[in-house]
Formats: structure tokens, C-alpha cells, sequence
């Protein structure tokens, strides 16, 4: 569901029945007599989606954790907001970019629009600049030959679900100006070569083995991972995200109904 569409559409009719009123159905009134129910709801309604609209375009939007694949940086239940302006002005609905501000950076939690389906928000760490080698052996990565510091913590445990119990390994690991945490399950392959795509774009860039991975990320592109290493679908199967499908960053944790001591959690 385009959400964005939907609040555009609501402000052209809310609009459109308020001004009409205002400069030709209030002048063909006779005294005394009220104003339309419509119009009292589209008098109402407009200041309210107007706002709405332009702080969801451009300022901050809420979106809720669907999936287990970003802990323990986000759990499943997490409603987050995500800064929609530090990558760029876009305009809404078309999503062309209209002001740069800023530039992703290696480490971000960025949320972006799933290149095998744009309909779908996907939220992931940003892991690969444009240009980086990403190389991923044995569970440990790599960017442009260097090792991405990292320390053990110890164990989490969680339940997945089907009440599958999971016994990882805590990690913390450094990218860039960013220190998370990451999960790594030791008895899982470091990339699940039957999942992988066969076609998708820049496919050349990539090269797999049982150990794992090497990409070349092209221009105007990310190679984005989850932090929960060996339960994500990521970069690693469906390819690269443009530069476009980027919707901004994540950076705030304002509710989650299971544990609301996670308010006010500022994402790392």
C-alpha cells in the first residue's frame, strides 16, 4: 500500500471541497443557513493530513519491525522512526531526489524500498559503500581486505518462531563510526548458496562459495546486511540496492507493546 499516494489523494479532495467552498459555495449560501457537512469535515480534516503528509514526506516517518533479521539492534514488535532528509530531499510519492543533504555511511540502519518488490519496505545495516569490496569468510567481514573489528560477547538466546529455541553467539562489531551488536549462528553456512539469485542486477560483481561471498559494489549502489547474520534475506541473495530505493534512516526506537522499556532506544 502506497501510504504516501493515499495522504496525497486525501489532501487534493480535502482541499479542493474547502477551497471551492471558500470562494464559490459560501457566496451561493443564504444567510444563515450552514455550511455542508462535507465541507465542516474538509475544513477539519485538510490542516490535519496536510501536516501529516508533509512531516511523513519529509522530516520523519514511523514504521514497525516486522521480522527477527536485525537483532538484537531491533526486535520483532519495534516501532521506529526513520530520518527521511539526512540522504536527500526526495518528493514524495515519485521519490525522485530534489536536494542532496547527505550521503549514506558504512554502518547506517537504513530502510529502503526491496528492489525485487518496491511496495516493500526492507530495513537492513548498510554494509557496503559504492565502490567497497565486501567479503564475507567464515562469518566474519571483511571491507576492502580489512577485517571489520569485532570482540565476543557472549551467548542470546531467543525463540523463534514455530518455538524453535536459537543458541547464538552475541558479537560486537564496528563499521565505520557505528559499535553493534550482531548474532552469529555457528552451525549455519555463512551464505546459503541454494538461496541465492541467478539474474539479479550486477550479478557479475558477485562471486560465492561455501565459506561465503566477495561483491564489488557498484556505482550508485549499497550492499546491505542484517544484523542477525544467519536469519536475514539480504544483499547476499537478491543483489545490490540503488541509490533511488532509499527511504532514510532508522534512528529512533519510540514503542514496542512487549517491552516498553525499548522506549527512547536511539538505534546504533
Amino acid at each position: 500500500m502506497n501510504f504516501a499516494l493515499i495522504m496525497l489523494i486525501a489532501l487534493v479532495v480535502t482541499g479542493s471541497v474547502w477551497l471551492y467552498d471558500r470562494f464559490v459555495g459560501s457566496r451561493r449560501r443564504a444567510d444563515g443557513v450552514k455550511e455542508p457537512v462535507v465541507v465542516e469535515y474538509a475544513k477539519s480534516f485538510f490542516p490535519v493530513i496536510l501536516a501529516v503528509f508533509l512531516l511523513r514526506s519529509f522530516l520523519v516517518e514511523p514504521f514497525k519491525i516486522p521480522s527477527g533479521s536485525m537483532m538484537p539492534t531491533l526486535l520483532i514488535g519495534d516501532f521506529i522512526l526513520v530520518n527521511k532528509y539526512d540522504y536527500g530531499i526526495r518528493l514524495p510519492v515519485i521519490d525522485r531526489k530534489i536536494i542532496d543533504i547527505g550521503t549514506p555511511h558504512r554502518g547506517d540502519v537504513v530502510v529502503f524500498r526491496y528492489p525485487n518488490n518496491p511496495s516493500v519496505d526492507y530495513i537492513k545495516r548498510l554494509v557496503g559503500l559504492p565502490g567497497d569490496t565486501v567479503t564475507y569468510r567464515n562469518k566474519h567481514l571483511f571491507i576492502n581486505g580489512k577485517p571489520a573489528p569485532w570482540t565476543k560477547v557472549g551467548r542470546y538466546h531467543y525463540v523463534q518462531s514455530g518455538l524453535n529455541y536459537v543458541n547464538d553467539i552475541l558479537y560486537r562489531e564496528r563499521l565505520g563510526t557505528h559499535n553493534h551488536q550482531l548474532l552469529v549462528q555457528p552451525d549455519s553456512p555463512s551464505v546459503r548458496l541454494e538461496d541465492i539469485g541467478l539474474s539479479f542486477p550486477h550479478r557479475r560483481n558477485c562471486q560465492y562459495n561455501t565459506n561465503g561471498f566477495t561483491c564489488v559494489v557498484p556505482p550508485g549502489n549499497y550492499f546491505m546486511m542484517g544484523d542477525n547474520r544467519d536469519d536475514s534475506n539480504d544483499s547476499r541473495y537478491w543483489g545490490f540496492v540503488p541509490d533511488r530505493n532509499l527511504v532514510g534512516k532508522a534512528f529512533l526506537v519510540w514503542w514496542n507493546f512487549s517491552d516498553l522499556k525499548r522506549m527512547g532506544t536511539w538505534i546504533r
